[in-house]
């Protein structure tokens, strides 16, 4: 069982995809506020991390840096899932150590498809 942290700001989408982690097999971890999202990883010593970008406090963009250039999460996979559409996010998320970005709404098979992907990295 991986352990999945889920950092978003909307409830509503965090409880989504705990539940869909949930009956996977996978242990989620939800964050609804970014600026504790770090001191939530040192704790659990997450297997996979997902990011929303446009969250009050830091971003995704910059919580995305701060995790991949800690040593303690720089293998750590990350997946942004994103409203954004758009070349220039995708881009800026990729640069800032996302392995993947996914566009919300989001497909649920797809979703799992790369939590299983990432999470067996």
């Amino acid at each position: 069982m991986s352990k999945i942290l889920i950092v978003d700001d909307e409830i509503t989408i965090t409880e989504l995809m705990k539940s869909v982690v949930k009956m996977d097999g996978h242990e989620p971890i939800i964050v609804n506020d970014s600026l504790q999202a770090m001191e939530v990883a040192r704790s659990v010593d997450p297997d996979l991390i997902t990011l929303d970008l446009m969250m009050p406090g830091l971003n995704g963009f910059e919580l995305c840096e701060l995790l991949h250039n800690d040593p303690d999460f720089s293998d750590t996979p990350i997946i942004i899932i994103s409203a954004k559409d758009d070349p220039k996010s995708r881009e800026k998320a990729l640069a800032a150590g996302a392995r993947e970005y996914m566009i919300k709404p989001f497909d649920i098979d797809e979703f799992l498809d790369r939590i299983k992907f990432f999470a067996s990295v």
